[in-house]
């Protein structure tokens, strides 16, 4: 009999934390469980920091925009038009490629009611589906992974490509996976101290008061997962040139998973860093040039394996910023912005609602006009085919882009 300490299951690392958020089903892979053509995946991009949305769909046809940001609003001749009232910021040539064929929806004024601009609280409301006066622990993809696993068989999992694992993808009983590389999965896997505490199930005493017995039973799972996530990945090579920065390559890990056969139907990717306080010109041109440049790459790719219509892209980010700049050359943490939806079986395009209204402020700040559990409502229930209602814990409006 030998006691297994904390510090002892620390030495394992990162790979004993992603074993923790491993679900019971992830052996699944092993069985003849699918996503071929036909079936939807939902890939979710978070935008870190607080983008500014009123830089990325532009209303230059409103005066107070450009009384408000003297020099940071950006001119109608430099923005990609859209429409007589609005543009996109220059930097996303993909994307206006895209909304001119069919392929983007774009939804304004989009927040939660009683705004929160803390970075941390705002993120977790958004990644939990709660309303600001609530606190829940767990994430609005993690409880899709509860509902849709109850009395299944065969059922889904969600990777999120990244070291850590989100709150969104955390349910009470499944969670996603993070996995950033899944060569470094099974290199890991295969640690030499791994397989040592792996030998040690069933020698803990009573006396330990970790909970033991759980993490070794998916870190077991671990070890056989991670050597078919490896095994897939490789039947798939890309056909597109990626960017060689971390979204572009965290998108073409993206890319080559949803190509080979591995059941996964929510994908979960964090980019930026958004929180544009000063010189935000030259800061967002960076971070939205990059962004264009991986979801073009991926949509190219889609597209050259007739998956395109079978992929939803939606952004998100915690909040905006301020309409006013600051004497910085920045913009403040702000309350409502606009998301974007891409993919190739929309059914409704382009602008789905107006321009922010920047005569009617509170406190500076945009007021919402759609709650994004509204989005998140219609793509478990019309995507994901999935109880919306259950998952979000209330019934909210469905709207028609997919």
């Amino acid at each position: 009999m030998m006691i297994l300490n904390r510090r002892r299951f620390l030495q394992v690392g990162s790979l004993a934390s992603a074993s923790m958020m491993m679900p019971k089903f992830l052996k699944a892979l092993e069985k003849d469980n699918l996503v071929p053509a036909g079936n939807k995946v939902l890939v979710v991009v978070q935008l870190s920091g607080g983008n500014d949305g009123l830089n990325t769909v532009i209303p230059y046809r409103n005066d107070i925009y450009y009384r408000m940001r003297p020099t940071l609003g950006i001119q109608r001749t430099n923005a990609l038009s859209l429409t007589d009232e609005m543009g996109l910021h220059p930097a996303l040539q993909g994307l206006k490629g895209l909304y001119d064929e069919g392929s983007l929806a774009i939804l304004n004024s989009v927040g939660y009611p009683n705004p929160d601009r803390s970075h941390f609280r705002s993120m977790d409301i958004w990644q939990s589906a709660s309303a600001s006066s609530e606190n829940w622990g767990d994430g609005w993809i993690g409880r899709f992974l509860d509902a849709q696993c109850k009395g299944c068989d065969k059922p889904v999992q969600a990777l999120e490509i990244d070291d850590t694992l989100s709150l969104a993808m955390k349910g009470d009983l499944q969670k996603g996976l993070a996995v950033k590389d899944p060569d470094k999965l099974q290199a890991a896997a295969n640690d030499r101290l791994f397989k040592e505490l792996l030998q040690k199930e069933g020698k803990i005493t009573a006396d330990d008061h970790e909970p033991v017995d759980y993490l070794y039973k998916t870190m077991g799972a671990t070890v056989s997962s991670a050597a078919y996530i490896k095994e897939q990945f490789k039947t798939y090579k890309t056909k597109e040139i990626f960017p060689s920065t971390e979204l572009g390559k965290n998108m073409q890990t993206i890319a080559r998973l949803i190509m080979s056969d591995i059941s996964t139907k929510v994908y979960y990717v964090s980019h930026g860093a958004f929180d544009t306080h000063v010189n935000q010109l030259s800061a967002q041109q960076t971070q939205l040039h990059r962004l264009d440049e991986a979801i073009t790459a991926l949509v190219k790719e889609l597209k050259n394996n007739n998956r395109f219509k079978d992929v939803v892209i939606v952004t998100f980010s915690e909040f905006g910023r301020r309409v006013e700049q600051n004497a910085g050359g920045g913009t403040d943490h702000g309350t409502a912005n606009n998301m974007f939806m891409i993919g190739g079986g929309l059914k409704q395009q382009g602008l789905l609602n107006e321009s922010p209204d920047l005569e009617h402020l509170n406190e500076g700040d945009l007021q919402h006009k759609v709650d994004f559990k509204s989005v998140y409502a219609t793509l478990l229930k019309k995507w994901l085919e999935a109880d919306d209602a259950a998952i979000l814990k209330r019934q909210y409006d469905h709207l028609s882009f997919v």
